[in-house]
């Protein structure tokens, strides 16, 4: 499968970082190891990134941890601080981070990403979540969360607030005229006199205006409340498929929300999350993926599995069939693809426990350079994907792998760029500026 003619569609890529490696075993298997809260060690994995030319380098967060975590989750870095330091020790690519509508305010976080914009020169990208957990609601000073319908509503207006505070600092409103002793250009900088059902907000940010316009908006609920905010806000969308036909069914959904919400279907980019393992061989491809399900927890993987379904699986016979879910108010729609994939190939709990604690639910796609581009490419032309959110299994030899043999093929089936093209984050991933309207 190779076309090289020009001006066909090309792949977006992320890099999901985990510092440790995406799979619950990898970290056992690497041959060089740093440490989660090694700057210069994500200082490596972000170089590395940019030179196979990835968009994104995109950390998660979470505001709760426990001892079942993976090494890389346990302890880490707060993300924005994170993406500070790595925004001086890199040129071109972008830089993700995750932040919770639901324990954050919409003044601070519009200023801090305001901030990252500056300082990164255009590459700055916000991940937009709302938590769910109640122990992150204890770490807060509450003793419960507000419901799926009510995080979500919480998360609309949030999201309206720091638009209107990234639009209130007009283009132009830095003047710094030193003849006339003017600085600022006073009506281009204005209050939003925000008073809504959960935020009360005067204004205007105390940053000047980002140099992307606003930071890129990246979601990632699969959820009809997911994608509805999705449709209206995001300009990324990060998911989860199974199967190319799972994925055309969300993209289909997805890109017709958008529209129905008065946006171009162009401008949200859908980047379902894959850990590739990439080997020189099939054989060697197969072998690494052996060795990392030789080596999985499983006790360590049932409470996992637990914590995502919201139930004891303890309780249940390991190898009979995975009992069904009941309804929980966060993370349904990965919850869903579990249950799914347990049903479509007829998987035992142990078995389900596996891939879960491996993969946390994203595809595995295990082979060559060339078989791994095969399917980009047939997800990418067939309404699958936009692009995708590369899960490194094993740091750094996965990564290294996907960039020295992956990132090649790709281009040279005109998929993917030779270098970056633009400066800011927005450009190179083909985004619009953002509209005067929120």
């Amino acid at each position: 499968m190779s076309d090289t003619s020009p001006g066909r569609r090309q792949l977006r890529l992320g890099l999901f970082v985990q510092p440790l490696g995406h799979h619950v075993s990898g970290w056992r298997l690497a041959q060089q190891q740093g440490s989660p809260t090694d700057i210069e060690w994500l200082t490596w994995i972000a170089r590395k990134a940019e030179e196979g030319t990835f968009d994104m380098f995109f950390v998660g967060d979470a505001l709760a941890t426990s001892v079942y975590r993976l090494p890389s989750t346990m302890a880490r870095f707060e993300p924005l601080t994170l993406l500070s330091a790595l925004a001086v020790q890199t040129k071109h690519i972008g830089l993700a981070a995750t932040a919770s509508t639901t324990f954050s305010d919409p003044f601070n976080l519009a200023r801090i990403f305001s901030s990252l914009d500056h300082i990164s020169h255009g590459r700055a990208a916000w991940n937009v979540v709302t938590s769910f957990s109640t122990d992150v609601a204890r770490n807060f000073s509450r003793d419960d969360m507000p419901d799926h319908a009510q995080r979500y509503a919480i998360a609309h207006e949030f999201l309206a607030v720091t638009f209107k505070l990234w639009q209130g600092w007009q283009e132009g409103a830095v003047l710094a005229d030193q003849a006339s002793g003017q600085y600022f250009v006073d009506d281009k900088i204005q209050p939003i006199n925000h008073r809504g059902e959960y935020f009360q907000v005067q204004g205007p940010l105390n940053i000047s205006r980002s140099p992307q316009g606003r930071p890129v908006i990246i979601e990632a609920g699969s959820s009809a409340d997911g994608q509805k905010l999705a449709a209206v806000t995001a300009e990324v969308v990060f998911t989860a498929a199974a199967t190319l036909e799972e994925a055309q069914g969300f993209y289909r959904a997805q890109k017709q929300l958008v529209e129905q919400a008065g946006r171009h279907r162009d401008h949200v980019l859908i980047l379902p999350g894959v850990m590739p393992i990439v080997g020189r061989t099939r054989e060697e491809a197969w072998e690494t993926w052996r060795q990392l399900n030789q080596l999985v927890d499983i006790d360590n993987g049932i409470k996992q599995l637990s914590t995502r379904f919201g139930i004891d699986l303890s309780q249940f016979p390991l190898d009979g069939p995975v009992p069904e879910a009941p309804n929980i108010e966060g993370g349904q729609s990965r919850v869903k693809l579990l249950t799914d994939l347990a049903e479509r190939e007829n998987l035992t709990l142990r078995e389900l426990a596996a891939i879960a604690a491996g993969s946390r639910g994203h595809r595995v796609l295990v082979g060559t350079a060339a078989e791994i581009a095969d399917d980009f490419q047939r997800w990418l032309e067939q309404g699958g994907a936009d692009g995708f959110n590369i899960m490194p299994a094993i740091m750094p030899e996965q990564l290294s792998l996907f960039v020295e043999l992956v990132i090649p093929e790709l281009r040279k089936r005109g998929l993917f760029r030779e270098e970056y093209q633009y400066s800011t984050l927005r450009e190179n991933l083909g985004l619009p500026e953002p509209d005067a309207a929120v």
